[in-house]
């Protein structure tokens, strides 16, 4: 499933938090909702932006090899 989650502190700080999104298609999917609210100070990918990488690169180094049979 799919989550954003959105931590609003008093001083005006915004925390977003993206669950169930792999790779980098979490940022098309925050990207409007970021340039409404503000400057992105800083960014740290969760585990599930890596994961989704690794797989693109297996399947591509999978498909790319030789041919045994």
């Amino acid at each position: 499933m799919e989550t954003l989650e959105f931590i609003i502190y008093p001083d005006g700080r915004v925390v977003e938090t993206v669950t169930g999104i792999s790779g980098t298609s979490c940022a098309e999917v925050t990207a409007a909702i970021e340039d409404q609210l503000g400057c992105v100070v800083s960014q740290q990918p969760t585990s599930e932006y890596y994961a989704s990488q690794k797989v693109e690169e297996g399947q591509f180094l999978l498909q790319s090899m030789p041919s045994q049979w």
